[in-house]
């Protein structure tokens, strides 16, 4: 749904991605980075969750865990402008950076399932519906069918979602609990909407 803010977004990442390139970074040196504060964003969800005896310091964990949630997105919108403006997109990279991108996934909603900030079950059908959405996609296109933007939420979505429930925590200690199940049903839909899309476009082959 956000394919073509995201498409905007990366074209004003040019300057960024030619620095990156000047410092000697690559695509994967990017993606490594990504998955590395994604992972740390789940660790500060989780603790964030078992420190809710000490408000003050479960809503620092909370706050850094969005910082890293969010610069993990950067570092994964970045590698893709960099790869793409120096030529250096490969099969290997795509591959590794779609791999990374499913641990950030899981380390991120794991942290909030076990630091106890939404319900289990909620937790799990929104990390199901995270992972197939992605999976969705690929399957669909390793049969050349394009899957790009079809779906209500893709990865950005479920990006803004997170931080946007988490800081919205912050006041109201609900809000990262709603916010999972919200994924929880439209990361499903979204499975839903791919596999009808793929079927329709197969069908009328």
């Amino acid at each position: 749904m956000l394919t073509k803010i995201k498409i905007k977004i990366q074209s004003l990442l040019r300057v960024e991605a030619r620095l990156a390139n000047r410092i000697g970074l690559t695509p994967n040196h990017l993606s490594i980075a990504g998955v590395v504060f994604g992972v740390i964003s789940g660790f500060l969800y989780y603790l964030a969750g078992i420190n809710l005896s000490d408000p003050a310091g479960s809503r620092a964990y909370l706050l850094v865990a969005v910082a890293f949630l969010l610069t993990s997105g950067f570092f994964d919108a970045l590698d893709g402008v960099l790869a793409r403006l120096y030529k250096k997109t490969s099969i290997k990279g795509g591959f590794l950076d779609s791999l990374l991108d499913r641990y950030v996934d899981a380390a991120v909603y794991s942290g909030i399932m076990l630091g106890g900030l939404c319900d289990i079950l909620w937790g799990l059908l929104a990390l199901i519906g995270s992972l197939l959405t992605s999976y969705a996609r690929a399957r669909s296109e390793a049969e050349n069918v394009p899957m790009e933007s079809i779906g209500i939420f893709e990865r950005a979505e479920r990006i803004i979602t997170i931080a946007a429930a988490s800081l919205l925590n912050l006041v109201w200690m609900d809000a990262l609990r709603w916010g999972i199940l919200l994924l929880a049903l439209l990361t499903n839909l979204t499975v839903l909407q791919r596999a009808t899309f793929f079927f329709r476009k197969v069908s009328s082959r």
